[in-house]
C-alpha cells in the first residue's frame, strides 16, 4: 500500500487553483457557467447502452478474463493463509478470497486486486504494492459507478455512500434521490471531474468507479494521490443479468455484510426459479433504441438482454446475427433493422438512455417505416423505463416482466416494462 501523505499539500493546491479559476485578485468575476448536459452524458450508465461509447477493441479487452476461481487460485499474500473462495453462480468478472487471518482479497481482472483490511489490523508486511488496500466497511464512499448504488442499498449500506458521481437529475431510483434531498449524500462531481476538495473534506476512504475512469487516467491518479483507493466496478460486462446482481456479494464482502448479500441474492434467484427449464413461447422480440442520427441500436450476443428474453420464454430476433461482435451493442441502419425485425411479435424500446416514448405513434414519428412493423400494427410495442439500468439489484424483475409480456400476464405486476398505447 503506497504511503503518500499528500492530502494537506494537495488540498492547499486545490484551494489555490479554485481561487485562480474564480478570478480572485483579478476582476473577481467567475467564469460563465457551462450549459448543463443531459443525464445520459453525466453518467456512465450510457456506456453499455451506446454503440459508440467504446471501440470494439477496448470492449473486447475489458471482457477478457474473469472466471469463477477455486481455492487453489487464491493469490499468495505474505503472512496470510487462504481459507475459502466466495461461490458465484452467474458473475464471472470478479472473485473474492478469504484468508484465515480475517483479510479478504477482491480480484477484478482488468481492474485490480483489492485487499480488505479488517478493523484494527494493517496491511501485511511485504505486500505487493500493486495490491490496493481498502478499509473494511468504509464509512465515506464516493460512488461514480451508477450500477453499484442499488447494491449498496440492497445490503442496507447506502449510508456509507456519502458522495455521488451523479446529481439528483441523473438518478431514477429512490434511495440516492432521497439521500441527496436529505443531505445524507452530496453530489461530488461526475467521474471525469470529481470535486477533490469535497472528497478530502468528507474524509473519503474509497472511490468506486466504473470503467469510464479508464478514459481519464489522470483523474484516477489524482484520486490515488489523495490517498483514496479506487475500486473499478465491471458489473456492466457480465453476460448474464443475474451476474450483474451477484456483484452484491462483492459489496457484501467489502462492507462486512456477506450473509445479508447472500440472503438478498437468493431472493432474486427464487423470483425466477419457476422459469427454469421453461419451454419457449415461440414469440420473437426485438429490443432496441433509435439514435438521434436515425440509426438503430441493438444488442449483440455478448450482452445480457438476449439471455433475459430467452429465460423468459422468448426468442431474440438478433441472436447469432452479430455473434462475433466485441461490443455488447451495435448500430444498424433502419433498412437492416426492418429486414430482420419487421415481423417480430414484440418491439421493446430501450428508454434507459434515449428519451422515453409516449406512445407507439412517437416511434413511427422517428421513422415512418415503423408503421409497417407487425408489432406496431398489432399493438405490441413495449418500453423499458429509465430505472431499469440503475436497478442492478432487481434484474430478476425485468426477466419476469418479459415473461408477463410474452404470456399475456397481468400488466399491473410489471416493474420496468410498460405497454405503449397505439
Amino acid at each position: 500500500m503506497k504511503k503518500r501523505g499528500k492530502r494537506g499539500y494537495l488540498l492547499a493546491g486545490l484551494v489555490s487553483l479554485s481561487l485562480l479559476v474564480t478570478g480572485c485578485g483579478g476582476t473577481g468575476e467567475a467564469p460563465a457557467a457551462k450549459a448543463p448536459s443531459s443525464a445520459a452524458q453525466e453518467t456512465e450508465a450510457s456506456v453499455p447502452e451506446t454503440a459508440s461509447a467504446k471501440s470494439a477493441a477496448e470492449e473486447a479487452e475489458l471482457q477478457e478474463g474473469g472466471t469463477n476461481a477455486s481455492l487453489a487460485d487464491a493469490p499468495a499474500l505474505p503472512g496470510l493463509t487462504a481459507e475459502s473462495v466466495l461461490p458465484l453462480h452467474y458473475a464471472t468478472c470478479y472473485n473474492v478470497f478469504t484468508y484465515r487471518e480475517g483479510y479478504q482479497l477482491i480480484d477484478i481482472p482488468k481492474s485490480g486486486q483489492y485487499l480488505v483490511i479488517p478493523e484494527g489490523k494493517t496491511a501485511p508486511e511485504g505486500l505487493d504494492p500493486s495490491v490496493i488496500c481498502i478499509p473494511s466497511a468504509p464509512k465515506s464512499i464516493y460512488l461514480a459507478a451508477t450500477s453499484a448504488m442499488a447494491l449498496f442499498d440492497a445490503i442496507d449500506s447506502i449510508d456509507a455512500v456519502t458522495m455521488s458521481g451523479n446529481s439528483e437529475g441523473a438518478w431514477y431510483i429512490d434511495a440516492p434521490l432521497q439521500a441527496l434531498e436529505e443531505g445524507r449524500m452530496v453530489y461530488a462531481g461526475k467521474y471525469s471531474e470529481p470535486d477533490y476538495e469535497t472528497m478530502l473534506s468528507m474524509n473519503c476512504d474509497l472511490a468506486v468507479e466504473s470503467t469510464m475512469i479508464l478514459h481519464t487516467p489522470e483523474v484516477q491518479e489524482m484520486i490515488e494521490d489523495l490517498d483514496i483507493p479506487v475500486l473499478i466496478d465491471r458489473s456492466a460486462y457480465e453476460r448474464e443479468a443475474l451476474g450483474r446482481t451477484e456483484w452484491v456479494k462483492l459489496y457484501g464482502a467489502l462492507m462486512g455484510k456477506t450473509e445479508e448479500a447472500e440472503a438478498f441474492f437468493r431472493e432474486q434467484e427464487e423470483l425466477i426459479s419457476g422459469l427454469s427449464g421453461l419451454d419457449s413461447t415461440g414469440k420473437t422480440v426485438a429490443y432496441f433504441s433509435v439514435n438521434t442520427d436515425g440509426s438503430v441500436i441493438v444488442r449483440t450476443d455478448t450482452d445480457y438482454i438476449p439471455g433475459m428474453i430467452e429465460t423468459a420464454g422468448g426468442a431474440y430476433v438478433f441472436r447469432g446475427v452479430y455473434a462475433d461482435a466485441a461490443s455488447s451493442t451495435t448500430a444498424v441502419s433502419m433498412e437492416e433493422f426492418y429486414s430482420r425485425a419487421h415481423d417480430a411479435d414484440f418491439l421493446v424500446y430501450n428508454a434507459t438512455i434515449e428519451e422515453a416514448l409516449g406512445s407507439a405513434e412517437d416511434l413511427v414519428a422517428k421513422d415512418a417505416a415503423f408503421a409497417e412493423f407487425r408489432a406496431v400494427k398489432e399493438g405490441n410495442v413495449w418500453q423499458v423505463d429509465k430505472k431499469a439500468y440503475q436497478s442492478t439489484d432487481r434484474m430478476a424483475n425485468l426477466i419476469l416482466d418479459f415473461h408477463i409480456m410474452l404470456t399475456g400476464g397481468k400488466t399491473e405486476d410489471l416493474t420496468f416494462l410498460q405497454k405503449l398505447d397505439s
